[in-house]
């Protein structure tokens, strides 16, 4: 129930958006979002604006981006709509992946009431690495898609436990010398950027040679571009350090 301006108090936002009082109370004094504004009675009304505001800032806080990085990326983009469609592509993306893993769950369920045979390319849809098909042939080509996929198709479950350990092992470590403060020109962040090139490089399709300081610039934007890989660095300052350490190791190679 709106009042008769078309606003919402905010025990009316608070219902609607399954949050409380005390959380928008708090948005406020971060400066995340003040009330269009207060009545004589010092309630607080919130008006379309406002409304659009709260739901970029509770899709990037299901993205797990902090309070802080939530107000430096409400200040740095500008362009509203350009910003929410950046935020529907990767809902859609993520639909369609729950949808697939849904389906795939369903199916385990039934074969085994059935007492049927499972068949793994069913119960694994929508869980493994292909879902990046698209994205990967579209940005490297379809040959670096396919080198990746015999890769990891290739490798035993041992070997792919110990990479995914590995890549870990490398987010924890970019995440804790972006927390220090440490400089991303500094000899432990090239160190980590040497790391990660390294890292790139065992993945067979990477780009190689004169193409590869380009490939690991663009790898820095997308880092910081796409929530998906932001949250691999804890947050997007994070996301941020990496990118600006992997753009000062390119301009070495």
């Amino acid at each position: 129930m709106t009042t008769d301006a078309g606003e919402y108090t905010i025990h009316q936002l608070a219902r609607l958006t399954g949050t409380t009082s005390r959380t928008l109370r708090h948005y406020d004094s971060e400066g995340l979002l003040s009330p269009a504004r207060l009545g004589a009675n010092g309630y607080r009304f919130y008006g379309p604006d406002e409304l659009v505001r709260l739901q970029r800032i509770l899709l990037l806080r299901e993205l797990g981006v902090g309070l802080p990085q939530i107000a430096e990326v409400l200040d740095r983009d500008g362009d509203e709509i350009a910003a929410l469609e950046t935020h529907l592509v990767w809902l859609r993306r993520e639909q369609e992946r729950l949808t697939r893993q849904i389906a795939a769950v369903g199916r385990t369920i039934e074969a085994r009431r059935g007492g049927e045979h499972l068949m793994a390319e069913d119960m694994f849809d929508g869980f493994d690495h292909t879902q990046y098909r698209e994205e990967v042939t579209q940005r490297w080509g379809a040959e670096a898609y396919r080198a990746g996929d015999r890769w990891w198709r290739g490798m035993t479950a041992d070997d792919r436990t110990a990479w995914q350990q590995a890549s870990a092992a490398l987010q924890r470590d970019w995440a804790d010398a972006a927390a220090r403060g440490i400089a991303p020109d500094s000899d432990e962040a090239r160190a980590l950027a040497a790391r990660h090139a390294a890292w790139l490089r065992s993945i067979p399709g990477t780009p190689a040679g004169e193409d590869f300081p380009g490939y690991l610039r663009g790898l820095g934007d997308l880092y910081v571009a796409d929530p998906r890989f932001t949250r691999n660095y804890g947050d997007l300052t994070g996301a941020e350090f990496v990118r600006d350490a992997l753009q000062d190791y390119a301009e070495s190679l």
